[in-house]
Order: structure tokens, then C-alpha cells, then sequence
């Protein structure tokens, strides 16, 4: 499992069990590459290798620092190695067909300093992904080409992010756009107010 895939899943884990009760109302995180190695690009191609609980079961609880719109700013120390991660939940969802079941999406930004990882965008969606169907990321007029892994996304194109976190950072809402397995089309969008100040707050705690 690779170690963007494990936070992405911990997190998420650890919040829907409760764990941080702040932020119950609006949770999402984001997480990106400050360093957009080859080898970090490569490594997330590998499948996780552990369910979800197992994931969460070796980490750390992360710790509320900040709620900012509906966005929550936390930190994590795991083996004394700072992880920090901004986390919404969607403001609005559907699907085509309609109505069908699907566990919670989360959209993170994250930042893990040991690893030279700064502001890494992923997304929860809430089901597994069909493999090679498109997914994007849309913040106003600009759109963003996701891989899927699982039922988490990511950008194709990693010279994207520092754009993509960018318009992000003054945009009104994301729209995610992903297909499941069984071919349900979804569409969830997250309001992307406060992002900016939890991002700052984790410039400053995540050092």
C-alpha cells in the first residue's frame, strides 16, 4: 500500500469512526506532493494491500487544530512523523441512475514533511472506481484529469497540482466526477470555503 493511499484511508477511518468530533459537520482532506518525484508518481500505481481498519489500526489519531468554512485542518503524529491533512465532506451529491448507495465521500489536501509531501489532492469517493473511466476534478472553468485507485482519486498529471491547489485556493466549489464498477455515475461537489485558511494554518503547524 502506498503511503498516500494509507493517510488518505486512515484519515477518513479514524474520522468516520468518531474520532474527531469537531468535525462531523464538514470533514475533508487533501494531500499533495511539494516534491513530485518520478519514484513518488510511480508508487501510487501499486494496489493497497490492507483494508481500511487494518490501515487505521497501526496509525494515529489525528488532532483537530482548525475549523475553517467547512473545512477541518488536522495533524498527526504517527511514529513521531508529522502528518498534516485539510478534510471536507461534499456540500452536495448525486448519482445517474439516482439514489444509489454509496459510503461517505471525502475530498483531503495533505502535507507530509518527512516524505517532502506538500498540499497532496485526493478524494474518498464512496465506492470503487472502474478502472480507466474517466474521473475529473473541476474547480470553475478549469478541469482536472484524476486516476483511480480503488475508490480514491488522484492527479494523472502531478505538474498539474501546484495549478489545480491554486484554483482550489480561490474557487467557490470542486466538482468530483467519477463512474463505479457497476457503472453508477456520480457527481459530488465540495464547497471549497475556508480551504485557503486551513491550508495556512497547516503551513505553520506542519513544518
Amino acid at each position: 500500500m502506498t503511503v498516500r493511499r494509507w493517510w488518505t484511508i486512515s484519515a477518513a477511518v479514524l474520522l468516520c469512526a468518531g474520532l474527531t468530533q469537531a468535525a462531523s459537520a464538514d470533514p475533508a482532506a487533501k494531500s499533495k506532493s511539494g516534491a513530485k518525484s518520478s519514484s513518488a508518481k510511480s508508487s501510487t500505481s501499486s494496489k493497497p494491500a490492507a483494508s481500511p481498519a487494518a490501515a487505521a489500526a497501526g496509525g494515529a489519531e489525528p488532532s483537530l487544530v482548525g475549523q475553517f468554512g467547512t473545512w477541518g485542518a488536522y495533524v498527526a503524529n504517527p511514529g513521531g512523523k508529522k502528518v498534516c491533512f485539510a478534510l471536507a465532506k461534499p456540500s452536495s451529491s448525486k448519482t445517474i441512475p439516482p439514489n444509489r448507495p454509496r459510503d461517505p465521500a471525502y475530498a483531503f489536501v495533505s502535507t507530509r514533511p518527512a516524505e517532502k509531501v506538500t498540499n497532496e489532492v485526493s478524494v474518498m469517493i464512496g465506492y470503487q472506481l472502474k478502472p480507466g473511466a474517466d474521473s475529473t476534478l473541476e474547480v470553475g472553468s478549469a478541469r482536472y484529469a484524476m486516476y483511480a485507485q480503488g475508490d480514491g482519486l488522484w492527479i494523472k498529471n502531478a505538474a498539474e497540482e501546484d495549478a489545480m491547489v491554486a484554483a482550489m485556493r480561490k474557487g467557490a466549489d470542486a466538482v468530483v466526477k467519477g463512474v463505479s464498477a457497476k457503472g453508477t455515475e456520480s457527481s459530488d461537489t465540495f464547497s471549497l470555503k475556508g480551504l485557503a485558511q486551513a491550508l495556512d494554518r497547516l503551513a505553520k503547524d506542519c513544518r
